[in-house]
């Protein structure tokens, strides 16, 4: 698998799994846009990006994901340029927890427009180049919604149904539009994750963080290099026959198939 004079954009990219796409795409020869809203961690995550090919170039992008009226303007500013974007990693990070019965309308919209901001931005690029991979880094509550995430798992269940349809009208121009699952990833959301549980059950952090491995038949989390090597095959030539799936990447925790 190369990547090579293709051109990704890889949002939420100063952390996690965003960064490990990021990096790994690097490595199979793709140019990188970084994009996120912290200047400083994206230059960070630039200087840290491979160069194994002349052609290559990686940048930044700047922008607020939680305010998407801003995130359009950084995005329309870009495309007029003239880009040609090959590939977009879709990862803006979830929504804030709690009850859906609580959730503020504003919280659906925000949560769903972010996503449909950066796929109206791209896909006309794809279009024209007859090559376009389309990556939603979502969740396994696609499947199987997660208790106190409201928001979240009707956002994710929504995202998943509106990547499926666009699958179908993209299809024919050479572009695939599929979905990550991520199971529970050693990143610094899952740290917050568990801090929070450790305190619902009365416990240790150990005790929410061995509860959690428990549930999944690997008893371990993934690590973020693994979800990216997920997501780089979906973006690689390999994949191109692989269009409007879930793929959840969860050891073997979701219960469906």
């Amino acid at each position: 698998m190369d990547l090579k004079n293709k051109k990704a954009i890889v949002c939420g990219s100063t952390q996690g799994i965003g960064r490990s796409t990021a990096k790994k795409m690097a490595e199979m020869g793709a140019s990188i846009t970084l994009l996120s809203r912290n200047e400083e961690k994206l230059l960070k995550v630039l200087t840290d990006l491979p160069i194994i090919d002349k052609g290559q170039k990686h940048e930044i992008l700047i922008a607020d994901f939680t305010k998407p009226a801003s995130l359009k303007l950084v995005l329309d500013g870009y495309m007029s340029g003239g880009q040609t974007v090959h590939i977009l990693v879709n990862n803006t990070g979830g929504p804030p927890g709690g009850p859906i019965k609580d959730a503020n309308t504003e919280e659906f919209i925000n949560a769903f427009n972010q996503h449909l901001i950066l796929v109206q931005a791209v896909y006309p690029g794809m279009i024209d180049a007859n090559y376009g991979r389309i990556i939603n880094v979502i969740s396994t509550s696609v499947k199987q919604p997660i208790e106190g995430l409201g928001v979240s798992n009707t956002i994710r269940g929504a995202v998943a149904n509106w990547s499926k349809t666009l699958a179908s009208e993209l299809g024919p121009h050479g572009i695939t539009v599929n979905n990550v699952l991520p199971g529970a990833t050693a990143t610094e959301r899952l740290t917050d994750i568990l801090h929070n549980v450790s305190k619902k059950i009365k416990g240790t952090y150990e005790d929410a963080e061995n509860m959690m491995k428990n549930v999944t038949p690997a008893k371990r989390f993934a690590q973020p290099e693994e979800i990216a090597g997920a997501i780089s095959f979906l973006a690689s030539s390999e994949a191109s026959y692989i269009n409007g799936i879930n793929l959840p990447v969860d050891g073997g925790r979701t219960k469906s198939l």
